[in-house]
């Protein structure tokens, strides 16, 4: 039963939420509304996501490190494929704000107490694997193009790729593997967190009705992820540090974005 209410929701039939056509205008206001939403509390949100650019200057030490530098690029691409993840506390504090209720900070952890955190846990564990495989793909692409060893200095690394015919083939190749995984993603996970913050709809539902909105929309959504990719590119570029300032903001943003894709449930 368990494994039933999260492909189903609460509801005994499977919903299907209205998708409203939306426009350019409607993408940048939703960011301006996430923008207001973060600027109600800044400091709250920075200190909340302190974590994004600490895990980030992890990641490249760790993987500096260990000899694994052809794999900081696949893992600063990754946190577009995670990003839906990582602002899921950020949707509550934007639906509370909406509703008019507290919004202190603390509440971003009463995600835990939705009924809809199965299916909530399920799509983040389908975004995961393909953070996953997406990883695993540009390690057997570099491996294929450069051979098995990886450098082990960064002017090493530089030199090779972009240095040698087959470096050249792997940024074309690189790039554009990358952008059918953000595109995937973006299709099933644009609108389907806030969703189930505001309905206990299913996974299934949630991701169906996330990729109906995209299909409908198709410019207004592939902007907004054009937005969302140059934005985290822009906040990994100062040892990370600009995440703290651009996921909060995103994350409201993807609330309000929500807000507009999907029809409000009837009374």
């Amino acid at each position: 039963m368990a494994a039933f209410h999260v492909m189903t929701g609460a509801g005994e039939s499977f919903a299907r939420p209205v998708v409203n056509r939306i426009g350019i205008a409607d993408v940048f206001d939703a960011l301006k509304r996430g923008f207001d939403d973060f600027m109600e509390k800044p400091s709250h949100y920075v200190f909340l996501c302190l974590m994004y650019p600490i895990a980030g200057v992890f990641l490249t030490l760790w993987t500096s490190g260990a000899n694994l530098l052809p794999m900081v690029f696949p893992l600063m691409a990754g946190f577009v494929l995670i990003g839906p993840i990582a602002a899921i506390g950020l949707y509550e504090i934007s639906r509370r704000r909406e509703a008019g209720v507290d919004m202190s900070w603390t509440h971003a952890l009463d995600v835990r107490h939705s009924p809809a955190l199965p299916a909530i846990v399920a799509v983040g564990l389908m975004l995961l694997a393909l953070f996953v495989v997406w990883l695993v793909t540009a390690q057997t692409l570099y491996s294929n193009l450069l051979g098995e060893v990886f450098p082990r200095t960064m002017g090493d690394f530089t030199r090779q790729v972009f240095g040698t015919p087959q470096g050249m083939q792997l940024i074309i190749w690189g790039n554009l593997i990358g952008f059918v995984f953000a595109l995937v993603v973006l299709a099933i996970s644009v609108i389907t967190f806030p969703l189930l913050l505001d309905r206990d709809v299913g996974a299934v539902s949630a991701v169906v009705t996330s990729i109906r909105a995209t299909l409908i929309n198709p410019v207004p959504v592939l902007l907004w992820g054009l937005i969302v990719a140059a934005l985290l590119v822009i906040g990994t570029i100062p040892v990370f540090a600009g995440l703290a300032l651009v996921i909060p903001i995103l994350g409201h943003a993807t609330w309000h974005l929500y807000r507009k894709l999907v029809a409000r449930e009837a009374a």
